[in-house]
């Protein structure tokens, strides 16, 4: 079993995290190299607290009392124009004084953020990435996460 806590950028703080929580369960996006049998439980789910991280300080030591083995900072980081500029202020905090991993990166970036990202020039303007590793190289997986195409959470051959 892996524990990990969850942090949101505070421009999506009203998010449901299906999307989040749908890529662990079918094992998409950041979390495709983690064995189907084993159980990843989500012992925290918080927001950064807004630009440059006002629970930055708290919420992954505080999810770590609660069992964290790893941070993820969701795929919001990423998903926003422009992407987030503090993350690797975040990964240096959480790892060098909470004591824990990092992973940037949740569920698949969805294909309409990824055509709008390259179209904008963002991602390498901004040095992200190689953040984005796990998150845009399956296309199937970046369609089945686009919320504007016709066909969302219908089955399909496709899907």
């Amino acid at each position: 079993m892996v524990k990990i806590g969850i942090m949101i950028c505070d421009r999506n703080r009203k998010c449901t995290g299906n999307k989040c929580f749908k890529s662990i369960n079918e094992r998409d996006g950041a979390f495709s190299e983690v064995p189907r049998k084993e159980t990843i439980e989500i012992v925290g789910w918080m927001t950064c607290g807004g630009c440059p991280g006002e629970r930055l300080e708290f919420a992954p030591a505080d999810m770590k009392k609660y069992g964290a083995e790893v941070i993820h900072l969701a795929t919001c980081y990423l998903a926003g124009y422009p992407a987030c500029p503090y993350i690797p202020d975040h990964i240096n905090y959480i790892e060098n004084v909470v004591g824990l991993p990092v992973v940037v990166g949740t569920h698949p970036m969805p294909q309409n953020y990824i055509d709008a990202h390259e179209n904008m020039g963002d991602w390498d303007r901004d040095n992200v990435r190689e953040y984005l590793k796990n998150l845009v190289e399956d296309k199937k997986a970046s369609e089945k996460y686009d919320s504007t195409r016709p066909n969302f959470l219908k089955p399909t051959d496709k899907d």
